[in-house]
């Protein structure tokens, strides 16, 4: 809701300040001007990308649009999975922290935790790496690079509907030149018309090149910026994990490499210590007797 409420402002300014010195506002409503802009844009972009990626570009603009990034309650969902994950293999057999990874939507530990088993994606993250430490025979290094290598293609593949808005909205100053060409093209063909009507062509044309600008460096460009920050804090996530369990791999106990990968939330997001704690340890979805010394529950 916000970026509309940033379009609005932009817009009321522009044309605000445009009347405010004068200008007449219907000289800018030239409706076949924005159709030639707009839709070559839309056609050339449909050209240059895969099916994949259009779509995928629909769906960033939703979740820029609505704001769809993880919260705090997802990141003590995350943090909470990864707790209960590592205590299991500190405490029981390879075969029982199997049954969590294969079947991760009939395991316990997840049903606990909505936001994670409800992300596919992460959760596939999770179990790949967490049956690489069970099988023992990778090291941390070794582990850390993968990770990096993985991480880096799921962000590479996360900014595409970025990359493809960006270079939208650098082509969209030319197009409007495009459309202002054809403008001047139908005014050269006027110029035996009065001088009140080839003037009129003219302020058309160049309308073209205002709305090309425009529509670059006032609509597109922002708005795709507004998806990078968006899949950019979707992709923090999978930085938790990698955080989180090579902490454990060089030997921390859970909650200490719990701390790890709350460390890696903007502080924005981040939860406190304490609220970590006691969803991890002392929260219902942990059974923890209180005879239990606090030490031993890490």
């Amino acid at each position: 809701m916000l970026s509309f409420v940033g379009i609005f402002i932009t817009v009321v300014a522009l044309l605000g300040g445009f009347a405010a010195m004068g200008g007449h506002l219907a000289v800018l409503m030239q409706p076949w001007e924005f159709v030639i802009i707009m839709g070559t844009a839309v056609g050339t972009f449909i050209v240059a990308n895969p099916w994949k990626t259009v779509v995928d570009t629909g769906v960033a603009c939703m979740q820029a649009i609505t704001g769809a990034v993880p919260g705090e309650r997802y990141y003590l969902d995350l943090l909470g999975a990864l707790h209960a994950l590592m205590r299991e293999l500190r405490g029981k057999g390879r075969n029982e922290v199997e049954a969590h990874i294969d079947d991760p939507s009939s395991s316990e530990i997840f049903k606990a935790f909505p936001s994670v088993l409800g992300d596919p994606a992460l959760l596939q993250f999770i179990c790949d790496y967490v049956r690489l430490i069970i099988m023992g025979n990778a090291r941390t290094h070794e582990i850390e690079a993968l990770m990096d290598e993985e991480i880096h293609t799921i962000v590479k593949s996360k900014l595409t509907p970025y990359h493809s808005l960006v270079t939208v909205s650098e082509a969209l100053p030319a197009l409007g030149i495009v459309a202002a060409v054809l403008g001047v093209i139908k005014a050269m063909g006027a110029l035996d018309q009065s001088p009140k009507l080839l003037g009129g062509f003219i302020g058309a044309a160049l309308v073209g090149t205002f709305a090309g600008i425009f529509l670059s460096y006032g609509i597109i460009s922002p708005f795709a910026l507004k998806i990078k920050m968006t899949r950019e804090k979707k992709c923090r996530p999978y930085i938790i994990v990698k955080q989180t369990l090579l902490a454990f791999m060089n030997g921390a106990m859970p909650q200490i490499a719990v701390e790890h990968g709350r460390k890696m939330i903007a502080s924005g997001e981040r939860p406190s210590i304490d609220v970590v704690e006691n969803e991890t340890i002392a929260g219902p979805k942990v059974v923890v007797t209180d005879a239990e010394p606090k030490a031993a529950r890490a």
